[in-house]
């Protein structure tokens, strides 16, 4: 194994470690970032190296904050490979970001949805419950009720997300970046 990529990798998950505490501390309604790194390991190591650090993101964090939050890897090593497979040999661009950030609105509560409502009945601990809570009680089966409220709470997070790293990838050397690929 390379010695960067591992290196490379691991600053990714600390990235989603921080920023996700961070906004967790901060709580600005439908704001996470706490999938920053992922993205950014999918886009320039590539979708098994995305995958890896959305799954240790959420090992790490279940060790040191809380156990529950491991299952949910499951959604976070789709988002490593989604974001892997569509930037792998094409340009991430703007475009392409706010349309992945989009697809993976709709993905992420389509696999933490069923981990949600096995869990903890489809509640997640944050404002949307209140969403979950209003559609059960209107007569939603408890896949809808808990699935649109995680819609709307990943439709800002993951095209901003998705953004912030084309940003910082600007941001970057070429030449840091091309080392990967190369080896990709």
């Amino acid at each position: 194994m390379n010695t960067k990529k591992i290196t490379f990798s691991a600053m990714c998950v600390v990235i989603n470690l921080v920023l996700g505490m961070i906004m967790g501390i901060i709580n600005i309604p439908l704001l996470f970032l706490d999938t920053i790194g992922t993205i950014l390991g999918a886009v320039v190591l590539g979708p098994f190296w995305g995958a890896l650090i959305g799954a240790c993101s959420n090992l790490v964090l279940g060790v040191i904050s809380d156990p529950t939050n491991i299952p949910f890897a499951f959604v976070s090593i789709a988002i490593g490979l989604v974001v892997g497979f569509i930037s792998k040999n094409k340009i991430f661009g703007y475009k392409k970001a706010i349309l992945t950030g989009l697809l993976l609105a709709i993905i992420c509560p389509l696999i933490g949805t069923p981990i949600s409502i096995y869990m903890f009945g489809g509640l997640s601990g944050s404002g949307a419950d209140l969403l979950v809570a209003a559609l059960l009680k209107s007569g939603q089966q408890i896949f809808t009720s808990a699935f649109f409220p995680r819609i709307l709470s990943n439709i800002i997070d993951k095209p901003l997300s998705c953004v912030l790293v084309v940003l910082f990838i600007s941001k970057m050397p070429k030449n840091f970046i091309s080392q990967f690929k190369n080896q990709i």
